[in-house]
């Protein structure tokens, strides 16, 4: 086995398969799916998502500098490669899909309340970088569905089964092979 030359590109997978939710200075309501979306930086919290400015959602994000970032679940998946497909200029989205639609704390932009986990977001940047421009974001709030949590305050995001994209593809988690510092923590002796 080998490895050979292969062409430049993103190969930095899996990613996220999220429902960014925008509301345009009309008030219309739009979802688009993003798999170009990551952390930024810890603190501040910042997120970032990266969208194509053909987009429908782009004039929305540019003009009010607010989004929230609506991971998604197994359960959902056939609404997000909806959204991801299908443009907000046609269809309601949210009327296609039957996702229920809620409303932010702390922006004016519409949740996915199906979601586990919404993540309200500010633009602090715009970076226009070629076939996407990236949107650097504070995150301002954060909501988690309670289904989640445990008796200790933990909150569990596996247990909603939650979904990333590869090549074109969807998938849930799977396993978990440890947690972070699994490969230095000692083991617990065995009492006689």
């Amino acid at each position: 086995m080998g490895k050979i030359d292969f062409k430049p590109g993103n190969m930095l997978y899996p990613l996220p398969a999220v429902l960014v939710t925008v509301r345009d200075k009309e008030g219309r309501d739009n979802m688009i799916t993003i798999a170009w979306a990551g952390t930024a930086c810890t603190n501040p919290p910042m997120l970032y998502i990266s969208v194509r400015p053909e987009r429908y959602s782009y004039k929305a994000l540019r003009e009010t500098g607010e989004f929230v970032v609506n991971l998604t679940t197994k359960d959902m998946a056939k609404a997000v490669d909806y959204c991801g497909v299908r443009s907000g200029k046609d269809v309601d989205k949210f009327k296609q899909t039957g996702l229920q639609k809620g409303e932010a704390s702390k922006v004016n932009v519409s949740v996915i309340e199906d979601s586990p986990v919404n993540i309200e977001c500010k633009v602090r940047e715009l970076l226009e970088l070629g076939s996407h421009h990236m949107f650097l974001a504070d995150v301002v709030h954060v909501t988690v569905d309670d289904r989640y949590m445990d008796e200790k305050g933990t909150f569990h995001l596996e247990r909603a089964n939650p979904i990333v994209y590869s090549h074109g593809t969807y998938f849930d988690i799977g396993n978990s092979l440890g947690t972070f510092g699994y490969s230095v923590r000692k083991k617990k002796r065995k009492r006689k």
